[in-house]
């Protein structure tokens, strides 16, 4: 399978389709009632949501200037290397496959399991073993064999060829943005509600799996803002498939900018639905793992309810999965082909033109990852490791306007140098307010990434000798 390069198989609508599909998985279905305990407030929620769309939206200026002039496949890998050199972009790599793209891929498994026990009346929920390990609770039990079953039939899916998992992610945006508009516009049209809601604030609802430390004032928001941000996470996922992209000078920035403002728009509109139909109490007295969107379409369908969204729920988190696995394995394809991790990775297959040893390497790992925590633990390290190196690849808009003056730019990045400046700004805040509020995801986050040292080393070493 060596000495074969990728093709350029996606299309404007391929393109589109697998930011949306990537963009709209689990978060917006779940977060609301960690973000409601988190601010305490409706209107708060609603700002958040705002906040985090128009942050995704200042990155997405800058990915789509350099995506536009840098469209080779692997995408932040390739941005980072030539900016801040290959120690720097190798642990961006070593990151996305180690933690942040797998914990994101696990996530999302986990999810579409939550989602078919919903429709089962909770049949998934028993363990075939648990212990508590180093004062850690795992379990295995069917919930994890679901998990696991379905990353790899996503895999699988991911060795046919590159038109056809963009063929695939269009056909999944559809269902998916179906989902998103049906809990919306039926509890707006046919549920019992009240816009009242969206003035009160959360009295003693039980808030289960938050943490104190997560909860009110400028932490509380910084951390509802990573649920958000979570939710919004995929804005950029078309990069690593940019050389795959046709005419990418031109459909990059359509995906980066017009996914994140389609997207944006719907979460609005669905967080709205939420609170017209559920109080911030009620919001916030659902049990963890059980989805807001389930709880707010019993409102108005009855029993009929839990099947019908568990359904749409799983074909959203499949979608999302399918994407997120598409465009991550094409980092570790990048990095294999650079002589930096294993060179079998880089292997591109005769006959689909996928890097197949790298989609795989990729399943195996988030398999693992999808057994170490839950939901929400997993989600939140995830997306507070993406955003250290999405701050770190919008950086390289101000590097390359330097380095690079005449560079042909088929996009320029709206609004610069102020908004990349303020997108840099907002994302350390976030950073540090991780730190502050969830210190046990950021230093776990920080100490995988450091792992990735000594692997540097190894590898450096052998690409040099």
């Amino acid at each position: 399978m060596q000495h074969r390069s990728l093709v350029r198989g996606i299309g404007l609508t391929g393109a589109i389709s697998l930011n949306i599909a990537n963009m709209i998985g689990t978060g917006v279905f779940l977060k609301a009632r960690v973000m409601t305990c988190n601010t305490g407030s409706a209107y708060t929620v609603l700002a958040v949501w705002i906040f985090a769309g128009l942050l995704s939206l200042a990155g997405a200026f800058a990915y789509s200037e350099i995506g536009a002039m840098l469209p080779e496949a692997g995408g932040d890998y390739v941005y980072i290397r030539r900016a801040f050199g290959r120690p720097m972009s190798f642990l961006f790599g070593w990151t996305t496959f180690a933690v942040s793209s797998s914990g994101s891929k696990a996530a999302l498994a986990v999810g579409f399991a939550i989602f078919l026990n919903d429709a089962l009346g909770g049949a998934l929920r028993t363990p075939f073993w648990s212990a508590n390990l180093a004062g850690h609770h795992v379990e295995f039990g069917m919930l994890a064999v679901v998990a696991l079953s379905i990353i790899w039939i996503v895999a699988l899916i991911n060795c046919g060829a590159v038109a056809w998992g963009g063929h695939v992610a269009s056909m999944l945006t559809v269902l998916k943005i179906a989902t998103v508009l049906g809990v919306a516009v039926g509890a707006i049209l046919f549920a019992r509600g009240d816009w009242a809601h969206l003035a009160m604030t959360n009295t003693g609802g039980a808030c289960e799996g938050v943490a104190a430390s997560a909860r009110g004032g400028i932490a509380g928001f910084g951390a509802a803002m990573l649920g958000a941000l979570w939710a919004y996470d995929g804005w950029n996922r078309i990069a690593p498939l940019a050389g795959e992209v046709k005419n990418p000078s031109r459909n990059l920035p359509l995906a980066f900018i017009g996914g994140t403002v389609i997207v944006g728009g719907l979460y609005l509109l669905a967080n709205v639905a939420y609170y017209y139909v559920l109080t911030p109490t009620e919001i916030a007295n659902i049990p963890a793992g059980s989805s807001v969107a389930a709880e707010v379409t019993r409102r108005f369908l009855g029993p009929a309810a839990t099947l019908v969204m568990a359904v749409g729920l799983m074909i959203s988190s499949f979608g999302a999965l399918h994407s997120s696995l598409m465009a991550s394995s094409r980092v570790t394809y990048a990095m294999a082909k650079e002589g930096l991790f294993f060179r079998s990775l880089a292997n591109v297959s005769e006959t689909t033109r996928v890097p197949i040893p790298a989609i795989l390497a990729q399943a195996a790992w988030a398999s693992v990852i999808a057994l170490s925590g839950t939901y929400d633990t997993i989600s939140d390290s995830a997306i507070f490791a993406l955003w250290l190196f999405y701050g770190l690849t919008a950086a390289t808009v101000f590097v390359f306007r330097r380095t690079m003056p005449l560079a042909n730019r088929p996009y320029r990045a709206w609004g610069y140098p102020v908004v990349p400046a303020l997108f840099l700004l907002v994302t350390a805040w976030l950073i540090v307010n991780t730190f502050i509020a969830t210190p046990t995801q950021a230093f776990t986050g920080v100490a995988l990434m450091a792992l990735g040292i000594p692997f540097y080393w190894y590898w450096s070493r052998k690409l040099h000798a």
